[in-house]
C-alpha cells in the first residue's frame, strides 16, 4: 500500500488529491474499483480536509474483517480531493498578508471547477474510465452529484463514475434553509459558497434540477446511487435524502439497470467519517451493489 499527494492546479494550495494504491494487479474476475472520497463542511471548513475524511476510512478497510476479505479485494485505490473552500467566520485571514494560494475565498462555481479538475488529473494519470465510486459527504455529496449533473459536465473526455455514495448528503439548498430557518449559520454558509441569489441556489441543487441539465443528462452510463442517512443525524434532515431519491427517478427510468438504494446509518453528522466505520460501511455497500 502506497500513498502520494499530487497537485492537480496551480492556482491554489488546497488543489490537491491524495491517491493510496491498495490493488497493483486486477483480472477480469476481480475487478478493482477506485474510491474516490469528496469532504464535506459546508464548502468553508478548514478542519475539514482530505486527510481527515480518508484516514480513518482507509485504515478501516484495510486492516479490519470482515472488510479486508470482502471488500478491500475489490478497491483498486483510494483517492481524496481537497478543493477550495469558501470564508468561514471562525477561522478568518488577513488577505493583506495571506498568501493568494493559501486565502479561503472561493465562490460557485469554484467549488465545483476543482472537483471536476481533480477527476480529470486523475484520469489522465491513471486511465480510470468509468470504473470508479464517487463518495461524498454532506456538502461533498453535492458536488459528487453535481459533477454527473449535464450542467457541469462540460468536458465528455472525463468519463462519469458508475456508482455514487452520498453520506449524509445536501441536495436542496433552499430546502435546507427552509428547514433549519430558525438557524442563522445554514443561510450563511449557503450565502458564503453560492451568493445571494436562491435562484443560483436551485439551480446547482441536484434534487432539484432536472432534465437535461441535471443528472438525468449527465450521468446515463451510472449504474448505483447510494443515499446513506442517520436518523441520529442533527444538522440534515432526513428531507434532504428523500428529496434526491425522488429526484433520482427520472435517472432510474433511462434503464439500463439503473438503481437506488438507500442506506441506514448510525451516528451524527460527522461521526460516520470522523469514526471511519459509518463510511467504511457505505463504501462496502456500494460496492457490493456495483458487483451485483
Amino acid at each position: 500500500m502506497s500513498t502520494e499527494t499530487f497537485h492537480y492546479g496551480t492556482d491554489h494550495d488546497l488543489q490537491t488529491v491524495t491517491v493510496t494504491t491498495l490493488n497493483t494487479t486486477t483480472t477480469t474476475t476481480t475487478p478493482g474499483y477506485w474510491v474516490i472520497l469528496i469532504h464535506g463542511g459546508a464548502w468553508r471548513d478548514p478542519t475539514q480536509t482530505a486527510h481527515t475524511y480518508l484516514t480513518p476510512t482507509s485504515t478501516i478497510l484495510t486492516t479490519s474483517p470482515p472488510y479486508t476479505t470482502t471488500t478491500t479485494p475489490y478497491i483498486h485505490a483510494l483517492a481524496s480531493i481537497s478543493y477550495r473552500l469558501s470564508a468561514h467566520p471562525s477561522h478568518p485571514q488577513d488577505p493583506s498578508v495571506t498568501d493568494p494560494t493559501h486565502l479561503r475565498t472561493a465562490t460557485h462555481p469554484d467549488h465545483i471547477t476543482d472537483i471536476l479538475s481533480a477527476l480529470s488529473f486523475l484520469q489522465t494519470k491513471y486511465s480510470i474510465g468509468e470504473n470508479y465510486l464517487l463518495v461524498g459527504h454532506s456538502c461533498g455529496a453535492t458536488l459528487a452529484f453535481q459533477s454527473v449533473m449535464g450542467k457541469f459536465r462540460t468536458d465528455p473526455s472525463v468519463p462519469a463514475p458508475v456508482g455514487i455514495l452520498g453520506m449524509a448528503g445536501i441536495y436542496d439548498l433552499r430546502g435546507l434553509r427552509d428547514t433549519h430557518r430558525d438557524v442563522s449559520a445554514y443561510q450563511a454558509f449557503t450565502e458564503g459558497a453560492f451568493g445571494k441569489d436562491e435562484g443560483v441556489w436551485d439551480g446547482v441543487s441536484p434534487a432539484v434540477v432536472r432534465g437535461e441539465e441535471g443528472v438525468v443528462g449527465g450521468w446515463k452510463g451510472g449504474r448505483v446511487a447510494v443515499l446513506a442517512y442517520s436518523r441520529e443525524d442533527g444538522l440534515v434532515d432526513e428531507g434532504q435524502r428523500e428529496g434526491m431519491r425522488r429526484a433520482l427517478g427520472e435517472w432510474v427510468a433511462l434503464g439500463g439497470g439503473k438503481r437506488v438504494e438507500g442506506l441506514e446509518i448510525r451516528g451524527q453528522h460527522d461521526d460516520a467519517w470522523r469514526e471511519g466505520g459509518e463510511l467504511a460501511r457505505g463504501i462496502a455497500f456500494a460496492i457490493e451493489k456495483l458487483r451485483e
